[in-house]
């Protein structure tokens, strides 16, 4: 799980890496608007690659939920999370 968003993450800003080398080491020789044009796609890529990385995948656990099953987990009484703490009753 964590290592598929990784490898997709490093995909990307490879790609960027890639794009921006190549658009001014031999691109530029032939085109300078090509090149500023791949700069331009480098740039936006980072915050895509950014984006992607940290989506949470429908197998993954996220950082506030705690294992199934396991302590602290609150399908058990219903699903009520945030619904204040246990014990609250009604206030009199």
């Amino acid at each position: 799980m964590y290592a598929r968003r990784r490898r997709r993450y490093f995909a990307l800003m490879a790609v960027c890496l890639v794009l921006f080398v190549s658009a001014w080491a031999f691109v530029r020789l032939w085109s300078v608007p090509a090149a500023i044009a791949m700069c331009v796609v480098a740039m936006v890529i980072p915050p895509v690659a950014a984006i992607i990385g940290n989506r949470r995948e429908p197998d993954d656990r996220w950082w506030d939920e705690p294992p199934d099953g396991g302590p602290g987990d609150d399908t058990r009484d219903g699903g009520t999370r945030g619904g204040g703490r246990r014990g609250d009753g009604p206030r009199r």
